[in-house]
């Protein structure tokens, strides 16, 4: 955008005034100029749009959870997330240590149980010449090891008593699986898997509900930060916009103040054209027309029921704005009136337009026939 701007500053002015080749190349600069504020004002847009729709998709897919029905919602601050995660996983790991002591009660029971003996502690693997013990078994297991990894309190420890639970049978299960069926450690091993199983069943739905409900609140702080996040680019994207706007705007209108300054005068006959376009504009554009008048003559009233339009009076810079405007004004309103063709349907609304227009082209018409009559023509 600033290249494009250097380029405008760039361009020799005024070398030859009576040349409008140079002021139509400006206009055309400052065209291009509008054209790309437009397409990024579009992508930035575009861009706050896709950020809002994906929020409202977010929260529309998790509608049926039982933890956010009918919970309405709201994106928090970063701090306020950093603590409620940190309060939600203080009361999940609460909540699983209570289920780890209630797994350590079942635990006690099958270790205290007559055929314990030979799981309580890691296999002598040496003392009892089992030369083949590691060929068998990938991952040996106890009771003992258990227990410690339990109370660990470095961070090794278990997380979550499923974990646990894999170890228990992984006990018994090398037990069945190094020594044959009918052997006695064997019997032991299948039999105290099977009060094991028992027991876990009745812990089990308890297990089942924390962590179903530990699989919301993951989804739910998920959402939080994505929503977070999403809200955070909306308004990046509009601070963008924002900045984006002033910035273009002022440079914009630099570059039209340098123009009109560089321009040559409008002579006598080109004004003359200049109030004739103005009254075979439509009504609408007339009062767009006097709106540029007004931004430059703040005396001047545009929506006044008779309007006192001097164009000798004007600035250049005004006169020049005028005549740009009135003849992108005429040509697509030409464009318009080749294709809709001829309309017989006349509404209220475009009778008071007519109404109008005709009473501020009859208004300037009035006064430059006044100013004839004072000034003789250049």
């Amino acid at each position: 955008m600033d290249a494009s701007i250097t380029n405008v500053r760039n361009v020799e002015i005024g070398k030859h005034k009576g040349n409008t080749d140079q002021v139509e190349a400006f206009k055309s600069c400052v065209d291009d100029i509008f054209t790309k504020v437009d397409k990024l004002e579009q992508r930035v847009n575009e861009v706050e749009l896709f950020y809002l729709t994906a929020s409202k998709r977010q929260l529309n897919g998790y509608k049926g959870s039982s933890v956010l029905k009918d919970k309405e919602r709201h994106v928090a601050s970063a701090k306020k997330q950093q603590q409620d995660a940190s309060r939600r996983e203080a009361a999940a790991a609460k909540r699983m240590q209570e289920l780890m002591r209630q797994f350590g009660t079942i635990l006690r029971q099958i270790m205290q149980h007559k055929w314990a003996g030979p799981f309580l502690h890691p296999v002598d693997v040496e003392g009892l010449g089992l030369h083949d013990y590691y060929e068998v078994i990938d991952k040996p297991m106890d009771f003992s090891t258990i227990k410690n990894q339990m109370e660990a309190k470095d961070g090794t420890g278990y997380k979550n008593v499923r974990e646990i639970c894999a170890d228990v049978r992984l006990v018994f299960k090398n037990a069945m699986k190094y020594n044959d069926e009918r052997h006695d450690v064997h019997v032991m091993a299948k039999t105290l898997l099977g009060k094991f199983e028992e027991k876990w069943l009745q812990l089990l739905p308890k297990v089942a509900e924390e962590e179903k409900r530990r699989e919301e609140e993951e989804a739910e702080a998920q959402l939080d930060m994505q929503l977070a996040q999403e809200a955070a680019h909306a308004k990046m994207a509009r601070e963008i916009s924002n900045e984006v706007s002033y910035d273009i705007d002022f440079h914009l209108e630099e570059v039209r103040e340098m123009v009109i300054r560089k321009c040559r005068k409008m002579s006598t006959e080109e004004k003359r054209k200049l109030g004739a376009a103005l009254s075979r504009l439509s009504a609408e554009d007339l009062s767009k027309a006097l709106e540029i008048v007004a931004q430059n003559n703040p005396s001047f009233q545009a929506t006044a029921e008779e309007v006192d339009l001097d164009i000798d009076a004007q600035t250049e810079s005004t006169l020049w704005r005028l005549k740009f405007f009135v003849k992108d004004a005429l040509e697509v309103q030409g464009k318009s009136s080749a294709s809709k063709g001829d309309n017989t349907n006349t509404t209220t609304t475009a009778t008071n337009n007519n109404k109008r227009k005709k009473e501020i082209c009859d208004a300037i018409a009035k006064t430059a026939k006044k100013k004839s009559k004072k000034l003789p023509l250049d």
